[in-house]
């Protein structure tokens, strides 16, 4: 599998995430939400192999500024059709490689990718 790293350009922990696998001469394809959008099928695998709740960033600005009537009750359905509106309520980096994770560490890129 081609290693893909999904976020926005923008974000901190995409920026050391892209760092961290620049440095190492890691190939991989950034995927921008903001930019590039993103597949309801994509959202759909990655609910599926990690949980909504893994994926949706409640303490995100995006996520603190939905109306109230939006976040109460938040259940698998809502969460999917909340991020494919907002993109950016995903947690960042969403990395796919042999695994998919969720989020930016150096220690757990070094157990992907055997550094």
């Amino acid at each position: 599998m081609a290693t893909t790293l999904y976020g926005i350009k923008t974000c901190d922990t995409v920026r050391k995430a892209r760092a961290y696998l620049d440095d190492r001469k890691i190939a991989y394809r950034f995927h921008d939400f903001r930019v590039d959008g993103l597949d309801a099928s994509i959202v759909d695998r990655w609910i599926g192999e990690l949980g909504w709740e893994r994926l949706v960033n409640k303490s995100s600005t995006t996520f603190r500024d939905l109306p109230a009537a939006q976040k109460d009750g938040l259940d698998a359905a809502a969460a999917r059709r909340l991020m494919l509106e907002h993109p950016t309520l995903i947690k960042r980096p969403v990395l796919e490689a042999t695994v998919l994770e969720v989020g930016f560490r150096p220690a757990r890129y070094d157990e992907i990718f055997g550094g």
